[in-house]
Parts: C-alpha cells; structure tokens; sequence
C-alpha cells in the first residue's frame, strides 16, 4: 500500500468535528474557488496541489484538537502561514487539511525587561518589527518580505534577510516556542532567556522544519537594542568582477556593516521599468552593491561610509551615492526590495525558487558559472543577492518558446545544475526560502545514507503517521 492510500479521507462526519472544534467560519470545504488560495505559494500555480479543506484555528487549543482529529483518522496536515514561500513548502501535496494560522495574528506581549516579545505565528512581520520600535527595540530576524510573511513562516523557514551578516537569521532570535505535536500534545520549548544547556535543543530543531514535525502556535522573540545611526550607499559597477571583489573587502574593514546587496543588471533594468524610476550610471553598469553602514556617532558614521566607499572606488566603481535623506534610502532600497516583483512584471512565469548558499570566499566563482550555465540553458537571468553572507538568487525568465509546464520542469532541472554547483563549492541549495518539495530530490541526494537515516528518524519520531506536511523535506510521497 503507498502512503497516499494510507491517508483517511475528510468526511461529512469528520467535517463536522472539525467545524466544531474551530467555530462558525473556521472551515472552507466544497469551495473550489476559495480553496485555491490555499492550494500555492509563490513557488507559482503551476506548483499547486487542491486541499480537501482549510481548516483555520484561532488558539492553540483549537490547533491541538484538529490535530487530535487528523492524528485518529491519519489526514494529512498542512500548516501554512502567509503563503509568501518560494519552493512550495506550503503547498499540499497529499491534499488533506491546510492548517492556516492567519486567525492566530496577535502580538501577546512586549516584555522590556527582559528583552522579548511574544507573538502567535500569523503576526505580520512588519508588525512586529513596527511593535517592537514603538517601544525602542529592533526585532532583527526578518527577511525581506516583511510586508507579506508571517513570523511563523519565517521560523518555518529559518528566513533571513538583508541584515544577516550583521544580526543573523530567524533561528538566532527566537527564544522560545509553543508547539502542538502531531498527536494533539502541546509542548513549551526554551523561553525569556539567552543561553542553556538543558538537553537537546528541540526548538533549534523546529526552526527551519518546514511544518514537518509540528505547529508552532507561539513564539518568544529577541530584540535587540534600538540601533545607531545608519547610511545608505550605492555603488555602481562596470563589471561584476571589479564588483564581486569589493565584497570581501567591504566586510572585512572593521566597520559596521548591516546589510551588502547586490543587483544584476538584468534586474535592475526590468524593475526600474516596472517601478518607473532609473538607478544612476544605469546604462553602463553592469551591478549594484546597496552598503548600510551603522555608526553611533554621526563622525564614527561618516568614518564608515568614507571608508567603504574607497574601497567601492578602489575596485573600481563608477561611483559610490550616499543616501542623504531617507527619501534617498527609500529610492534605494526600493529596486532591491521590488526586484522579484519587477522581473515578474517582464516575466510572469520568473522562477524565484532560487536560493543558493556558498561561502563568501566562492561568491566570485558561483556568479561566474551561473552565468555560464545560463548561457548554455539559454536562459535569461536577472540576480539579486544577499552577497555578505555569500546568499545568491537567480531569477530566471521563461524562453518565448516554451509553454509553462516544459518550463517548470525545465526550470527545476537548471537549479538543480545549480545547486549541485554551489555544493561542489562547499555550499548548499538553500540558505532563507526553504527546501518545500521543488529542492526536495537535490536535498536527499546531496545527504549521505547515514544522515539521511538520522533526519529520517527525526521525522519519525515526532511524526510517527507521517501527516505533517507529507512529501517536503526527508518524506517523499512515493
């Protein structure tokens, strides 16, 4: 018997427990329409799989006797946060429920003193970010969609950001975690405090699982200190090799450096047009690094940007911009925030599950043969990357030529080409987006049999019917 036949089937009775369970409104069945919304992320349609129904919790009790329910009758479960993933983590592939947990959107506490704040998953990211400098406190772990994700979403995730080399992704600031078990069981892991060495870290565990292994319904978060002064720059380049080598260069002066982005011309061409604005020394650049530099003092900032500057022009920049206003950093940070956006305004089929990781010693050599397997694909790229932390992501256009469903595959086939690059150079496939089931066959096979077996009893272990999220990560549906 495969896996998919050993899944129960959502039936009127089993329905009407579930109705029960999250309240009038809290179930979506026998609507085609509305369950489409919960049937993709932005790894595309062409990804997406029909659920047999959305079942939507507003508490934690409620989110442990659904999973009571599918646990007894063997329904696949699929928990999903904003749906703003990019490898179609959320997407569920066994149908089943989708456990949407856009009802549980509360910021629950502020705590100063101790330095954290307290969020059920569905929070907007913004509004935890907007929360917590309300109080003079910066919550560091976003990525860059934080208009759109959700802070469980991120945790799914491992997410990271623009501020990365600087703060760390997700994993690094949250201290704490609610979690309901596959069974209904609901555990408290970690909590207000910064350090232990009280057994395994299970939460560590959790972040990045993609709702494999559990449903986290709370979540305790680090923030940190309000930060100092910053300043934007923009440097533009003749080529990407005079630009790729002030990269280290950049990082390794001392100074302080949030955030080192970088753009392809490709990208910036496409989302200029889409965004209807133009980037200086646009028509003779061939990429972009966008420098935050951070000081606490305006002359230890101005001693920042001045130095990272030469260094920009010593590589051999065109021209290094200092944002003088924040209208000026908000001109900035708006290609690179909206460069998916733009190349999908060119491309509507822009394939952004793209995410390869390497060390920042190899970010030369990755962009030198994602250009060369891009020419031989035939394949037109835009990239756009967080380049300090050496995380690089190709955005490929569809050929004319091709239909959309030869592309998906066709696309899947080039990251693959990819990622087996960026491992061969010591890295890995995903640094932020995640694995979903679009990196899924690349992931196994770069594990050895042995770790494999151990991620595989991982999943066992918490998950002994395999009904979380079925066919991401180590569990193939077939």
């Amino acid at each position: 018997m495969s896996l998919m036949e050993q899944y129960g089937a959502i039936t009127e009775e089993i329905y009407q427990e579930l109705l029960a369970a999250v309240g009038p409104g809290g179930v979506i069945m026998n609507d085609s329409e509305a369950l489409d919304n919960y049937a993709w992320d932005q790894a595309g349609r062409i990804w997406g799989h029909m659920p047999e129904a959305v079942v939507k919790p507003a508490d934690t009790a409620q989110v442990s006797a659904v999973m009571k329910i599918a646990s007894r009758e063997h329904i696949p479960v699929t928990p999903r946060g904003a749906g703003s993933g990019l490898n179609g983590g959320a997407v569920p592939l066994a149908g089943g429920i989708v456990l949407s947990l856009e009802r549980m959107n509360r910021i629950l506490e502020i705590d100063k003193i101790n330095r954290v704040a307290v969020v059920e998953p569905g929070v907007v990211t913004n509004d935890l970010c907007r929360a917590a400098a309300e109080e003079g406190f910066l919550y560091a772990g976003y990525p860059m969609s934080t208009e759109t994700s959700f802070i469980g979403g991120n945790f799914a995730t491992n997410a990271g950001g623009g501020k990365v080399i600087r703060y760390g992704n997700t994993r690094r600031h949250v201290l704490g975690a609610e979690a309901v078990l596959p069974s209904g069981e609901i555990i408290n892991l970690g909590g207000r405090f910064r350090k232990d060495t009280w057994g395994y870290s299970l939460i560590n565990l959790l972040a990045g699982s993609e709702g494999t292994l559990a449903v986290v319904t709370k979540l305790i978060v680090n923030l940190e200190p309000k930060p100092g002064r910053t300043v934007n720059l923009l440097a533009c380049y003749p080529t990407l090799e005079e630009l790729v080598e002030s990269v280290a260069k950049v990082i390794g002066s001392g100074k302080r450096i949030i955030s080192c982005e970088f753009m392809d011309k490709n990208l910036v061409k496409y989302t200029t047009e889409y965004l209807g604005c133009t980037l200086p020394e646009q028509d003779r650049s061939e990429g972009y690094l966008l420098i935050q530099v951070e000081g606490d003092t305006e002359a230890q900032l101005e001693d920042g940007y001045e130095t990272v500057g030469k260094i920009c022009l010593d590589c051999g920049a065109f021209e290094v911009f200092v944002a003088e206003s924040r209208t000026d950093s908000a001109a900035m940070w708006n290609v690179r925030q909206n460069g998916l956006e733009g190349m999908r305004a060119r491309d509507p089929h822009a394939c952004a599950s793209g995410d390869l990781m390497v060390p920042l010693s190899s970010v030369p050599e990755m962009i030198r043969r994602i250009k060369e397997i891009s020419a031989e694909w035939n394949i037109e790229i835009g990239i756009i990357s967080h380049i300090g932390d050496g995380n690089i992501h190709p955005i490929p256009l569809k050929p004319a030529d091709m239909t959309p469903e030869h592309w998906a595959r066709y696309a899947e086939e080039f990251f693959t080409a990819l990622i087996r690059e960026a491992i061969a150079l010591g890295g890995v496939g995903s640094g932020e987006h995640g694995v979903g089931h679009v990196k899924q066959k690349v992931l196994m096979d770069s594990k050895s049999p042995a770790e494999i077996e151990l991620l595989q009893g991982i999943k066992r272990a918490f998950d002994p019917y395999n009904i979380m999220n079925p066919g991401k990560m180590f569990s193939p549906l077939d």
